[in-house]
């Protein structure tokens, strides 16, 4: 086994970039960290480009033994403690990570589907991670991202879907108001979160419906609530004046499963 022992060495540089948004779409790239994220890569059957393991973690027998007769089939890369910690994102790494070829996140929107949640400028990766993650949980598998929002392969990101980025299928768009108009045109109506209005979430039914999500500190954007055919608010009983985004999200989400059951 060959272990790499220098910060210079040109695999570990280029891994290292992968930080970096702008590395990771121009080598169509990016990194997973974890035992069960990368467990969950192999059972999705994830193109993985290459595996990245602490040797210290094979010596003392941290990694399950049965994963690493899995890694054994891919491009493994053994490094040092010292050098792992310069390519990891987390406080307490577990010793594995893998680098993964992304698949085109440029896709057709797939119109058949009841129920499309759109994000219009999220910015926090724990928010962007926790909806990913959400959706999949509702057994929808696809998600439509403003080209504002945040980097949906950012290590934080990632980490938050806890493997469900490897199951929704993620569509980024360049003009939010013409994709939306292009749902209208499929037979969806738009619907947003908003307080100019006196309906709830729970008024409306959620057949053939598109909900925007906005961004965190300013809403959704004026030019999509313009086009919007229904504007819904959570009801707020207590104190608080808003809801985390990720949470909204959640909640308008699960209506759908409800009126589903």
């Amino acid at each position: 086994m060959q272990v790499i022992t220098s910060k210079d060495n040109e695999i570990v540089k280029n891994i290292k970039k992968l930080k970096e948004k702008k590395y990771r779409e121009e080598s169509n790239k990016f990194i997973i960290e974890g035992i069960k994220l990368v467990s969950e890569a192999i059972e999705e059957n994830v193109d993985i480009d290459s595996v990245v393991v602490c040797e210290d973690c094979v010596n003392d027998n941290s990694i399950d033994k049965k994963l690493l007769y899995e890694i054994a089939k891919y491009k493994c890369i053994y490094v040092t403690e010292k050098i792992f910690g310069t390519l990891t994102d987390v406080s307490n790494p577990q010793g594995i990570l893998a680098v993964v070829n992304r698949k085109n996140i440029n896709q057709n929107i797939d119109y058949n589907q009841d129920f499309i949640v759109v994000l219009d400028g999220i910015q926090d990766p724990g928010n962007l991670g926790t909806i990913l993650r959400t959706i999949d949980s509702a057994g929808l598998n696809q998600i439509i991202l403003s080209k504002e929002t945040a980097d949906c392969f950012n290590p934080k990101v990632v980490r938050s879907t806890m493997g469900s980025i490897f199951r929704v299928n993620i569509i980024r768009v360049e003009n939010i108001v013409d994709s939306l108009n292009n749902l209208k045109n499929n037979g969806f109506e738009i619907v947003v979160t908003s307080l100019d209005t006196n309906d709830s979430i729970y008024s409306i039914n959620y057949n053939k419906k598109v909900v925007v999500i906005g961004n965190e500190a300013n809403g959704v954007s004026r030019n999509v609530q313009d086009i919007a055919d229904k504007k819904v608010k959570i009801p707020m009983l207590g104190k608080a004046e808003s809801l985390n985004a990720s949470v909204a999200a959640g909640i308008m989400i699960y209506e759908h499963v409800r009126n589903m059951l």
